[in-house]
């Protein structure tokens, strides 16, 4: 019998390329193997593997010599191995043809976010290895995708996220006036596609026209050793008009949408990737004035019931704060007695001077009931612990020990 050698061997997930998974999933899939004639194997191993590394250098001169440091750190969340042909110490012929082989694996609850990112990185691959008696063992891997969810529906992303800066425009050390600058969004979770409106107040005392922007920022926090790396980008911005000397300027919910960009990552050792809403003032000839707001990108978008009682309340009180809620309009004016009750109601009952007493028989419709059917369906009021009318200290029987 002839040993021929592989055609093929690659690894198949359940799921396409573009899906991801979520920690407490099973990722699922197979191994094909194609041999052109009987095969000899002695094991073939797949196994997943997933974490967090950084890794930078960073150069100082130490007189006329240049000195590098090493900064590297590693975290591992995901580590499973699965053996498809188990090693027994005799090799196993496989005849010529396709084959197959299935696997799954149960992910951990807790995984981090897949992240490419200049200094570091978050990756997750599962990996075939095919051992082979007298030969070099055949590999193929393959990436997936993990989302850590984010869910924004809570109360400390819910909450209105407010700030207030002034800064002294100064040129040849002179003071050329006050610039102040406060402002405020609705809430700080957002998730991409969503638009944030931002509330801005821009009060220009100096003698130049300054210049309002607003941008989403994206902080990348690498950790290593006790050191830190940082890299920032503007992932969205809008400009808005001038404000000349002596103006005062509102933004009435300026539209700033957020772009598809990756969530925030904050439960990671070695690396971090937040957001921040960046309000700040060009102002001529001095530094720019700058207001920063928290922010966290979610993956769990805001539902339209979900903690109703505080994002609605936030919301009004928020835009109360502001002046931007209309006052509710004054209550309707009661009907005229002659709209509810006709002339010859009137005339029947001037004649006596007491109403008539309805007849059992009858519905209860009319005016006369108009209080009564309004209520009649209504459910009954709210059970308390406390009584809303407790007696009085003289109703209120005493003990005898009293």
């Amino acid at each position: 019998m002839r040993l021929g050698g592989v055609r093929s061997f690659a690894l198949e997930l359940a799921r396409g390329p573009g899906c991801a998974y979520r920690g407490g999933e099973r990722l699922c899939g197979r191994v094909l193997l194609e041999v052109a004639a009987p095969l000899r194997v002695r094991a073939l191993v797949v196994a997943a593997r997933g974490g967090a590394a950084t890794h930078w250098l960073e150069g100082r001169s130490v007189g006329v010599n240049a000195v590098s440091s090493d900064y590297a750190a590693a975290e591992t969340y995901l580590r499973r191995r699965q053996l498809l042909l188990r090693d027994t110490g005799e090799t196993t012929t496989l005849p010529a043809g396709c084959h197959e082989f299935p696997f799954s694996f149960q992910l951990p609850l807790t995984l981090v976010t897949s992240f490419e990112g200049k200094h570091g990185s978050v990756r997750y691959c599962i990996k075939a290895t095919l051992h082979r008696p007298w030969v070099p063992a055949r590999r193929t891997r393959k990436v997936f995708t993990v989302i850590e969810p984010v869910d924004i529906n809570t109360p400390a992303l819910l909450a209105p996220q407010a700030g207030a800066r002034e800064k002294v425009a100064r040129s040849w050390y002179y003071n050329r006036g006050l610039v102040s600058l406060s402002a405020k969004i609705d809430r700080k979770g957002y998730t991409p596609g969503e638009v944030i409106p931002v509330f801005a107040e821009i009060d220009n005392g100096c003698t130049r026209p300054v210049l309002p922007r607003a941008a989403v920022v994206q902080t990348q926090t690498f950790m290593a050793r006790g050191a830190q790396k940082q890299k920032r980008s503007v992932v969205a911005s809008v400009a808005g008009e001038p404000v000349g000397p002596g103006r005062r300027v509102l933004w009435q919910g300026q539209a700033l949408r957020i772009p598809p960009v990756g969530p925030s990552i904050l439960h990671c050792r070695v690396l971090h990737v937040g957001y921040s809403l960046k309000v700040c003032v060009d102002i001529p000839g001095t530094s720019k004035l700058l207001l920063e707001l928290p922010l966290v990108i979610g993956t769990v978008p805001l539902h339209p019931f979900g903690s109703r009682s505080s994002s609605v309340g936030s919301h009004a009180s928020f835009l109360l704060d502001w002046g931007l809620a209309a006052l509710p309009e004054r209550p309707e004016a009661p009907p005229e007695y002659s709209e509810v009750v006709t002339e010859e109601e009137v005339a029947a009952t001037s004649q006596s001077p007491f109403p008539p007493l309805p007849d059992p028989r009858l519905s209860l419709e009319g005016p006369y009931f108009a209080c009564i059917q309004e209520f009649r369906f209504q459910p009954p009021p709210l059970y308390s612990e406390e009584d809303p009318n407790p007696p009085s200290e003289a109703m209120r029987p005493r003990c005898m020990t009293c």
